[in-house]
């Protein structure tokens, strides 16, 4: 898998949603109980209980979202010792969840550093210019009916699931499916894995066609394990729903600066053709 670093592609306004989205993401997930576990690889049956019972709570699951129904009996976070020894005590549950909108709340949990910075590294690169083509208000909206359409496709398939589904790739997925429709020849910059990381600049339909290519193939299960858990069907629904909805801006959508040199090497740094306005 390649690392996108940076791509030549100026956008004309601030990102303002895309900085704002990042921002969400990370103070949420520092809020988010045993946080600290996941730096140290360490974590007490206290934080997991109380981890347990934070995304029973705001996380998407599968089984409520296509039943439209919540259990009865959720963990509490509190840890009690049964016949078997310690554990997380459970009980009825003490709010009101929305199967519905624990999907829009899920899209802000991540499960770890590594994804939390995934995520947030994808959507720092290639959403500025989605924003700045699609405007804020829109560029939100596509955004969140990305998301929606990549967790209902998730829990269409695995219906009978009750695992927390969390993150925002399904709806980053949907950014870079839009990228690759409206900005195909943009150069991007990124890290390959030969040895050392080799840096490259290779066009956008590349780097992220290959991304997407491996996500079909994993989402049928070829190339992982069945101890999996990264949500592979919703990156591929996620990406295929921003494409079709970022298509009939294409015809409008100028292209972005031809870069000159090489692709590779210090020569390959690009002349400045863009000129704010």
């Amino acid at each position: 898998m390649v690392i996108p670093v940076h791509d030549v592609n100026p956008a004309r306004r601030t990102p303002f949603v895309t900085y704002a989205l990042i921002g969400a993401n990370v103070l949420v997930f520092l809020a988010t109980p045993g946080v600290a576990a996941s730096v140290w690889g360490e974590s007490s049956l206290a934080q997991l209980c109380h981890l347990q019972a934070f995304l029973d709570q705001w996380a998407a699951v599968p089984r409520e979202m296509i039943h439209d129904q919540t259990p009865t009996v959720v963990p509490t976070g509190d840890v009690g010792v049964g016949p078997q020894g310690p554990g997380c005590v459970v009980g009825p549950p003490d709010y009101d969840k929305s199967p519905p909108l624990s999907v829009f709340t899920a899209m802000f949990l991540h499960g770890s550093w590594l994804h939390l910075l995934g995520n947030m590294l994808f959507l720092l690169i290639f959403g500025n210019n989605i924003e700045d083509r699609l405007g804020h208000v829109r560029y939100l909206l596509f955004y969140v009916a990305c998301g929606y359409a990549a967790a209902y496709a998730f829990a269409l398939v695995n219906a009978t699931s009750g695992d927390p589904l969390i993150g925002a790739s399904g709806a980053i997925a949907g950014v870079l499916g839009a990228y690759l429709v409206l900005y195909p020849k943009a150069r991007v910059w990124v890290l390959v894995p030969f040895l050392i990381f080799l840096p490259l600049r290779l066009p956008a339909w590349l780097v992220l066609g290959f991304w997407f290519v491996l996500q079909a193939v994993y989402s049928s299960g070829a190339g992982v394990s069945e101890a999996g858990t990264v949500a592979y069907v919703a990156h591929v629904v996620g990406f295929v729903a921003g494409m079709l909805l970022a298509w009939p801006l294409r015809p409008g959508t100028p292209p972005p600066p031809e870069p000159r040199g090489l692709l590779w090497g210090r020569q390959a740094r690009p002349r400045q053709t863009w000129r704010p306005r």
